[in-house]
């Protein structure tokens, strides 16, 4: 094999990207843990961009609300084409996501609760609500053909659905302050946005800029600005042939490589970013540690299979195509990983105080291990080769 074939079939391979994230992982873990830490993180301290129209942030924060818009650009791009044409267009598919998303948020915070009401940790109960979008579909994407495409489709809607909600407990609970003018500017390009989708408007450079100044927008407000990246690709035009290639679908095949390969490995080289102390291992046993981990694992899994089959039964919604229950279980599992907005919620709910940040971190660390691994090995032992799956 020549090394131009060779490299094309790496990038081309969508287990490829889940292992380089997780050998990021392990990179980021280890400069944590090792003496270059302080530097590391002095590093993505470090401030960047322009003092014009307030847009110099730290390293860390374009990555987080700059790159990974794009990352959910890419994502809603995947959605909405399933929507139109895919695994999503009917109503009994499309629904299942938002009704499992809803009890995959219910279900993690009732648990917590459980466990620390009338405690200094009960401000903490929107922590195992989120799910890890990127470290969940890396997971599932190094599972490959094994599983059908639908899985992978209902974890991506359930995933977005989730992070969403995510977004509006972090906005409603956990915000100190929205800037309603920005808001309002928000909500002004993306009816721009819709308008050009409803004229017609091919030419993606026309919804690229809108979608620059909404997540500016969108940032100022105060609510994460990743949520950008969903409402442009809702935006963008697509249609229902297979035949004619839709300007949707031209962006999403030019996103893959650069978000696989690049932005997904950034953010987990940056995010795993956390150096472990003996008072962290102290907290799991705690009530704070059992509520995110049993809340993130435990929570999760009967909360999606929960309101899942409710839904099911009601005949409101229906399993994603080709799949089974053993694998639903595994993408609850999955869902558990919180991982990065876990530990964003976390850094909110307790502002200031250091020692109960760093036991949560580790909890959700774990709980999110326990997620990941545990759901691959149910998804891997419920899947066998089909070759219908070929083509996905």
């Amino acid at each position: 094999m020549n090394l131009s074939l060779y490299f094309k079939n790496f990038f081309n391979n969508s287990q490829s990207s889940g292992i380089i994230l997780i050998f990021c992982v392990l990179i980021s873990l280890l400069i944590a843990n090792s003496s270059a830490a302080e530097d590391f993180q002095l590093f993505l301290n470090q401030k960047a961009g322009t003092h014009l129209f307030g847009l110099e942030y730290p390293i860390s924060i374009w990555i987080n609300d700059g790159l990974m818009a794009v990352f959910f650009l890419l994502v809603g791009l995947e959605i909405k084409r399933e929507l139109v044409e895919g695994e999503l267009s009917s109503f009994k598919n499309a629904s299942l996501p938002i009704f499992a998303a809803v009890g995959g948020m219910l279900v993690p915070a009732v648990i917590y609760s459980i466990f620390n009401t009338g405690t200094e940790y009960s401000n903490g109960w929107g922590i195992p609500m989120a799910t890890d979008i990127a470290f969940s579909l890396a997971i599932i994407s190094m599972l490959g053909k094994k599983i059908p495409n639908s899985i992978k489709i209902f974890l991506a809607a359930l995933a977005i659905v989730d992070d969403l909600g995510a977004i509006l407990v972090i906005a409603i609970f956990y915000t100190e302050q929205i800037h309603w003018s920005y808001l309002l500017l928000s909500f002004g390009v993306t009816a721009l946005l819709f308008m050009l989708n409803f004229l017609k408007v091919t030419k993606t450079v026309f919804y690229i800029i809108p979608g620059l100044f909404l997540w500016y927008f969108l940032h100022h407000s105060g609510i994460h600005a990743t949520i950008a990246g969903v409402v442009l690709a809702f935006s963008i035009p697509t249609n229902a042939s297979n035949v004619e290639i839709s300007p949707l679908e031209k962006l999403e095949h030019q996103l893959h490589i650069p978000v696989s390969f690049l932005i997904m490995p950034i953010f987990a080289l940056t995010n795993t970013n956390i150096t472990f102390s003996s008072e962290m291992v102290a907290g799991v046993t705690s009530t704070l540690g059992l509520g995110i981990i049993c809340g993130l694992v435990l929570g999760k899994l009967i909360g999606i299979n929960l309101f899942s089959l409710i839904a099911i039964k009601l005949k409101l919604s229906s399993l994603p195509q080709n799949s089974n229950w053993l694998q639903m279980f595994g993408v609850g599992l999955l869902a558990g990983i919180g991982f990065t907005m876990s530990i964003f919620i976390a850094l909110l709910s307790f502002k200031g105080e250091i020692p109960i940040q760093d036991e949560a971190k580790f909890a959700i660390l774990i709980a999110s291990f326990i997620a990941a691994i545990a759901g691959f090995i149910i998804l891997s032992v419920s899947s066998k080769e089909n070759p219908e799956l070929e083509e996905n």
